[in-house]
């Protein structure tokens, strides 16, 4: 009886961590507690950092004094620029102070938020660390050399393998994190999408004036693009033509969301999303789905993949897709496979009921284009539809199969 009860509480514990660490972290309450860190604190919620490592694991964030915050705010760099400069200070894994004691061979290279937003060239979004004899750890851009010249003062704050906050002696120096950064109103998005491999898209943008007018009317209060890559663009082309002129601009528009989306958040909050295209009646909406690391946006029509990060600095985001994703308010959805013949009289009695009527499935394949449409059909993903059903079914037999253990479980033990 009482090697149950032990049994039933170690259960009950290790509930209680899983619940306790799916609760995440929260770096501005981290560093709330330490007053010597408050310009740090404030700056990196003011550049709307702390919403990107609340929403990461695994992630260091070396942390600047008042005294070291003066020194880089003296250079009066913009604020955009300094969201690249405290970026530089956020490393993508985990790096506690007995790990960074133990680096495999003295020094490692790691990977930093600023070079997560595609802005860094080359290594310059990478820090080097370095574990020196005696003690010391020291941390430097790796497009300054590799210099290793800001050294590891405390650890602040550890959460195993989740966040790890620990304090260095000065931030460090990066020629393309300090660079002069546009704010949003000065990014001209068609250049960068044209720079790497959606000029089809961005020429075709330019063209439309309604449409480039609604990207630039919400670049600065928040904007994410969705931009088909050139070889799916050029392929779609003709279908482009056919539809009117407020049909294009729709369409274009479709491809734009009125808000600032990293790629975190669209792995975190899925489902609908509205676009510069909806208006009222006009949804023009799509659906985004993801499964581990890979992003999908979905429509009733197709399905297109996330297949790169162009730019990432709010409020501005632009990602490449690897498909043109068709709204259904202009292209027809893709067909729904015809039912089965009906049995023969003879053979009724032997034949399993189908789960749906005729006329349902029917006025579910019946549905029709707006009349901006082109009058072929795209080829869609007919089988989306399936899919989804047959892993929502999976996913919650899952989830009720592992309840039931688990209070058998429990059953057993008591």
């Amino acid at each position: 009886m009482q090697q149950r009860q032990h049994f039933l509480h170690l259960l009950i514990f290790s509930v209680f961590l899983l619940f306790q660490t799916s609760n995440g972290h929260n770096i501005t309450r981290l560093l709330a507690k330490h007053p010597s860190l408050s310009t740090f604190n404030h700056y990196l919620t003011l550049t709307h950092l702390a919403q990107e490592i609340n929403r990461r694991t695994t992630i260091t964030v070396l942390a600047l004094d008042n005294t070291a915050m003066s020194s880089l705010l003296a250079k009066n760099p913009s604020i955009y620029t300094l969201k690249n400069i405290l970026s530089l200070h956020v490393l993508l894994d985990y790096f506690g102070a007995k790990k960074l004691h133990q680096i495999t061979n003295g020094t490692a290279l790691a990977a930093t938020m600023f070079q997560a937003t595609g802005v860094a060239p080359g290594v310059s979004g990478f820090v080097n660390i370095t574990d020196f004899k005696g003690g010391k750890v020291g941390f430097g851009a790796e497009d300054n050399g590799g210099s290793a010249d800001s050294f590891f003062v405390k650890s602040v704050e550890e959460i195993p393998y989740n966040i790890s906050v620990i304090q260095i002696s000065k931030a460090l120096p990066s020629a393309v994190a300090e660079a002069p950064s546009p704010g949003p109103s000065e990014l001209n998005i068609t250049e960068i999408m044209s720079a790497h491999g959606c000029k089809v898209f961005a020429d075709t943008l330019l063209a439309n004036p309604e449409a480039m007018g609604t990207y630039e009317d919400n670049v600065n209060g928040g904007l994410t693009v969705f931009c088909p890559l050139d070889d799916a663009f050029k392929a779609f082309f003709p279908k482009y033509k056919n539809l009117t002129a407020s049909g294009k601009a729709s369409f274009l528009e479709f491809f734009g969301v009125p808000v600032y989306q990293s790629l975190s958040m669209l792995k975190s909050n899925n489902g609908l999303m509205n676009t510069l295209a909806t208006d009222g009646a006009s949804k023009f909406d799509f659906t985004v789905q993801n499964e581990g690391e890979e992003v999908t946006l979905k429509t009733k029509v197709n399905t297109v993949k996330i297949t790169g990060t162009l730019l990432d600095e709010q409020p501005v985001a632009i990602y490449t897709i690897d498909k043109v994703l068709m709204p259904r308010e202009l292209f027809k959805a893709a067909p729904t496979p015809a039912p089965a013949p009906a049995p023969a009289p003879e053979e009724a009695a032997d034949a399993p009921k189908g789960s749906k009527s005729k006329s349902k499935s029917k006025s579910k394949s019946a549905a029709t284009p707006a009349s901006d449409a082109p009058a072929d059909s795209p080829d869609g993903d007919a089988a989306d539809q399936t899919a989804d059903n047959n892993t929502a079914v999976s996913f919650m037999g899952g989830r009720f199969v592992g309840v039931g253990l688990s209070f058998l479980f429990v059953f057993l033990l008591l």
